[in-house]
């Protein structure tokens, strides 16, 4: 898996990228879309790292949506692209995830992916940027707030308060409870999705547990790829 030739090395570089794909972000659902909702196969990504061997695996499952059964699943095995940033981990996580994707047979209607989406300082999380270079539609499900304010949402399933910005006061997600009285997660739009419908596909994929089944898969499926790539030897160099 190698890295692109044209990635971005440098802070700098990756800032100018972030601030060269925000304005493609499509946030909201697609025009016409008669039921937006209710999107078929929902892909689910995630990245485990080792950094002292400087591998990174990603994963991609495709799971059916009303049966929550994994139809399809595949991991990526490479360098990590980018030093950790806090704002910037995208550029460290998507060449593989693209790589996972790709090797998928069936496009998913949706990709939800463990992280942000324009809950994010420059409004270009993991979810938004990989929406604007896949065409996919796309979400991010997170599991705290990263550095912006909410008030707890009641404690029934379901239950929602807006995820704001403490510098401008605009809404950049929602604190959204999954479980009765379990901690909330943050689900924030990606791309060609609207904050309803990723509000809606997050409580549709998260049943029985606080996280979305497509993230719980991808979770341990990723891990499971790194554990094999660490026993077997793997070497990104």
């Amino acid at each position: 898996m190698p890295i692109p030739a044209d990635w971005p090395t440098t802070e700098a570089e990756a800032l100018a990228e972030q601030e060269r794909l925000r304005p493609l972000v499509q946030a909201h659902d697609d025009p016409g879309r008669d039921d937006p909702g209710r999107d078929e196969l929902v892909a689910g990504v995630d990245v485990a790292y080792d950094d002292d061997r400087d591998l990174v695996a990603a994963a991609a499952v495709l799971l059916h949506r009303d049966t929550l059964e994994v139809v399809e699943q595949a991991t990526a095995v490479g360098r990590i692209a980018f030093p950790y940033v806090p704002g910037l981990l995208a550029f460290r996580e998507l060449p593989a995830v693209l790589d996972a994707l790709a090797a998928l047979t069936r496009t998913p209607d949706t990709v939800v992916c463990d992280g942000y989406g324009l809950a994010h300082p420059r409004r270009l999380g993991l979810a938004s940027h990989l929406g604007v270079l896949t065409g996919l539609r796309t979400l991010g499900v997170a599991k705290s707030p990263f550095t912006f304010d909410h008030h707890e949402p009641g404690a029934p399933r379901g239950s929602w308060t807006p995820l704001t910005d403490p510098a401008t006061g605009e809404e950049v997600g929602r604190a959204v409870r999954t479980r009765a009285g379990v901690k909330p997660v943050f689900v924030s739009i990606g791309h060609r999705t609207g904050l309803d419908t990723a509000v809606r596909t997050t409580l549709d994929l998260a049943r029985h547990y606080r996280l979305p089944e497509t993230t719980r898969h991808a979770d341990s499926l990723c891990r499971r790829a790194l554990a094999d790539a660490q026993r077997t030897g793997t070497s990104a160099n």
